[in-house]
């Protein structure tokens, strides 16, 4: 297919030739492995991802592989990745490819009915893995089209956005290429405009970067994690890791959670608890302890 660039286009392709990241996933268009990877980098940064994907396709290396182990193995890998629950979501996207015919599907709306699959996730196994003509939007993405716009935009505009930048035909590089920009470049804080293929047509750029910076409230850019130490996240994780080796009574529940003596730790223990039995992750034996699902 014959495609006129813009100059623009070109610069940012030529340019993301030029910088692309060595990253594991980059190197195969397998949509079991893509997806597995999308969904780790949901919520946890790229160099920690990088060793738990390897390890995790070591041991799930297909869709039927991780459909037919328990739930307590694949939480097992997804040790150290952080929110659990996205290996619930990915288990349970797994068995229903499985039971759907091993394959994972290649149209936006099939992808979206599993759980835990957003559009970013969804888009982008679509050009990451099948190469379709699919603009992925994630936080690095929604910063450049914000900046670039020279205003906030919302989730909406964002995509409609990426819709009419994205290259046809050259679907993975371009997306590659500006999730490469936005982490190298078009960075949160400290900025690196020099250089940057998009500088020449970026609003915010053009205008002197004048306060506020555009991308600072889009819906498009995701809003900085709370406080992790001590927090509700850190005490789910210290109760699933400890559940994954042996059952906790209601006894233990505050002292495994790191709350003992605190004010209200009983109650908020117990909520804890009951946000990860909710979730599937627990589950409850015969003696009312605290025991891995699966």
């Amino acid at each position: 297919m014959d495609v006129t660039l813009t100059a623009e286009q070109q610069r940012v392709l030529t340019w993301a030739d030029s910088r692309r990241r060595d990253l594991p996933w980059r190197s195969t268009r397998d949509p079991w492995a893509v997806l597995v990877a999308e969904v780790m980098l949901q919520q946890t940064q790229v160099d920690r991802a990088q060793p738990k994907w390897v390890a995790f396709l070591e041991r799930f290396p297909t869709a039927k592989a991780c459909a037919a182990a328990p739930l307590a193995d694949v939480l097992q890998e997804w040790t150290g990745l952080g929110y659990p629950r996205r290996a619930r979501n990915l288990h349970l996207t797994a068995i229903a490819i499985d039971q759907g015919g091993g394959t994972v599907p290649d149209t936006l709306d099939e992808l979206l009915a599993f759980p835990g699959i957003g559009p970013y996730t969804a888009r982008a196994v679509l050009a990451f893995a099948f190469e379709s003509e699919a603009a992925v939007v994630d936080t690095n993405v929604g910063r450049i089209l914000a900046r670039r716009q020279g205003q906030k935009l919302t989730a909406a505009q964002a995509q409609v956005q990426a819709d009419q930048w994205l290259v046809p035909g050259s679907s993975w590089a371009w997306n590659q290429g500006l999730l490469d920009l936005g982490a190298l470049c078009c960075r949160a804080k400290e900025p690196v405009c020099v250089g940057c293929p998009v500088r020449r047509t970026c609003a915010w750029a053009r205008s002197g970067w004048a306060a506020p910076d555009p991308a600072s409230g889009s819906a498009s850019v995701s809003v900085r994690q709370s406080r992790f130490e001590g927090s509700a996240r850190q005490a789910r994780g210290r109760l699933l890791r400890r559940t994954q080796q042996a059952p906790v009574s209601a006894a233990e529940l505050c002292e495994v959670v790191g709350w003992a003596g605190q004010v209200d730790a009983i109650e908020r223990a117990q909520a804890v608890a009951d946000s990860l039995l909710h979730d599937g992750l627990i589950d409850q034996d015969s003696q009312g302890r605290l025991v891995v699902a699966g």
